[in-house]
């Protein structure tokens, strides 16, 4: 596959304008907060930075579709954008600093660039296809992200968001199960799950309910650090509706243990 360092800059460059939105308003007495059908919230720099995003692809990458959350598919060819502008936005809206901006490249159902943006954490971490996952505050200024090496699920730290989902899909004695056979178990939530098992400081983490936008980014930065992504029935990659992430070596147990 060709090299994307001009899609993965692009992507920095989305993010920082993000960056900027989102912190503008983090915090701000006067944030206004919308709930959208599924009762989840909506602010308004949810949909500024999705806005933000759109304008600057439309001009960058006039020929790729975008996928946003807040306001669905536009455009149409091999190539996607799939963005999640706040990923977390309950923590956004009540001022907890763990959320994220998602900005995912992919051709036809391979993600090939992935950028995860947290700016109220000073973090961000990314990943190109076959050129392995980053963290810092620049390309210019990186360290590589490594997945740990831990290879019994007694030795495991795992990290969740939510409990309740895995009842919905039938598997709440399983995952309850799992979690009592691990070392460590510790609700990090969200995007931040997926960042620390690709450091290398948490073995596991899954989530029962996801789409797209809340997984692509994540899954190229776990997999190029070493690990493995795939959906509760094993589907590689953020194309099913949850995900799995783990170091690579428990990656097959966890799966079995969730059948």
């Amino acid at each position: 596959m060709p090299s994307h360092t001009d899609d993965l800059r692009l992507a920095h460059i989305l993010a920082d304008d993000a960056d900027s939105t989102t912190m503008d308003r983090y915090k701000a007495l006067d944030l206004h907060v919308a709930t959208k059908p599924d009762l989840s919230p909506v602010s308004e720099s949810d949909s500024r930075v999705e806005d933000v995003m759109r304008k600057t692809l439309a001009r960058a990458r006039p020929r790729d579709a975008f996928v946003g959350e807040e306001e669905g598919t536009t455009g149409w060819g091999v190539r996607r954008w799939v963005v999640d502008p706040i990923d977390g936005t309950k923590n956004y809206i009540r001022g907890v600093p763990v959320w994220a901006t998602l900005i995912s490249l992919m051709i036809e159902d391979q993600v090939v660039v992935g950028v995860v943006s947290a700016p109220a954490l000073g973090k961000r971490w990314w990943a190109s296809y076959g050129d392995g996952a980053w963290t810092g505050r620049a390309l210019m200024s990186a360290q590589p992200c490594r997945v740990s090496d831990v290879s019994r699920i007694e030795d495991a730290s795992l990290s969740y968001a939510s409990l309740k989902g895995w009842e919905k899909i039938g598997k709440k004695n399983q995952w309850a199960e799992l979690m009592e056979s691990c070392w460590r178990t510790r609700a990090y939530g969200d995007f931040w799950s997926y960042m620390l098992v690709a450091e290398g400081a948490v073995d596991i983490a899954a989530e029962p309910e996801l789409n797209l936008y809340d997984m692509a980014a994540l899954a190229i930065i776990v997999d190029e650090a070493g690990g493995k992504f795939t959906s509760v029935d094993g589907t590689p990659g953020p194309n099913g509706a949850n995900a799995i992430a783990t170091n690579g070596r428990l990656h097959d147990e966890v799966l079995k243990r969730l059948e």
